[in-house]
């Protein structure tokens, strides 16, 4: 079942990334990302409050958000810090660079889980996990080789280095997540997650953003934002039902999850327009080939 559950988290997260790719053209990142957060709020707000107002009938449905101690309010603040820096460096990232290069370095957030898993909780790869690491390494090295042909060197181009951080702090993410679950209500950590994203983005549009948009791309709203919004709590909603599950693997999870970058690739080649998509399809190929390995090699 959670298999199942982490299959459909990634096929709506790759839909809410055209939906991030359509709002941010030509757009100011910082507002597009605060209002896709600020109406995720407010679609989370009357669950929060019917389950203050009327607990025991809210706790007979999925939508319960339950009371929480201030220690997992700190654990959940800290997830939401990560999180939110994740979205950050990736919504600049995707904006400066086309979304068939930025799709497939994404892709490769599961082996980076898994090389933290290694390190942090002393987990140790099978053959055929270690086997997954080293191809996808090596096709992303080669996916930076083939960056050149557009013109896009990856030792100078801060908006990789952006997207490169952005999977560094979802692998990061991704490996705090399964010890919440283990911990903590999953319904609970969405909502207040998303609150706390809500207050920390305020501070940023205000500090960052507000002060200096005169000189900067200006803000369109566009109803795509909605987009982003209702998918992204649709694609956390199953991932994190998919975590929660008692024999669930963070490893495998991560990886399907991040399988969902064919929606973007498939949707820049068909839509977009953009250039060497035969190369670039063969190399996101094999860094799926190289997740794949580590999916099997943790079933085995």
């Amino acid at each position: 079942m959670w298999v199942v559950l982490a299959l459909c988290s990634a096929f709506l997260l790759g839909v809410y990334d055209v939906f991030k790719k359509r709002s941010l053209k030509d757009n100011a990142v910082i507002p597009v990302l605060a209002s896709s957060i600020f109406i995720s709020a407010v679609i989370f707000m009357p669950f929060w409050v019917a389950s203050i107002l009327s607990p025991e009938t809210m706790s007979q449905t999925s939508f319960y958000v339950p009371p929480m101690d201030f220690r997992t309010h700190l654990c959940i603040f800290l997830k939401s810090a990560i999180v939110l820096g994740s979205w950050i460096s990736a919504y600049f990232g995707m904006k400066n660079v086309p979304i068939t290069i930025f799709s497939p370095i994404r892709a490769t957030q599961p082996v980076w889980t898994v090389i933290g898993a290694f390190f942090i909780f002393s987990e140790r790869l099978t053959p055929l996990q270690a086997l997954g690491v080293v191809v996808t390494i090596g096709f992303f090295y080669c996916f930076s080789l083939a960056g050149l042909k557009e013109g896009i060197s990856w030792k100078r181009n801060k908006w990789i280095w952006l997207i490169i951080l952005a999977t560094l702090l979802g692998a990061a993410s991704g490996l705090y997540d399964k010890h919440l679950m283990r911990s903590f209500d999953r319904v609970g950590v969405q909502v207040f997650s998303t609150m706390y994203q809500s207050l920390l983005m305020l501070v940023i549009l205000f500090t960052m953003w507000y002060p200096n948009r005169k000189k900067t791309t200006p803000f369109q709203w566009r109803w795509t934002i909605v987009g982003i919004s209702v998918f992204l709590i649709l694609a956390d909603y199953v991932y994190f039902w998919a975590l929660s599950s008692e024999n669930s693997m963070i490893s495998i999870v991560s990886t399907i999850r991040r399988s969902g970058a064919v929606v973007p690739f498939m949707y820049g080649a068909l839509f977009l327009g953009e250039k060497n998509l035969k190369l670039k399809g063969i190399l996101l190929c094999g860094i799926l080939c190289g997740v794949a390995l580590l999916t099997f090699g943790a079933l085995r």
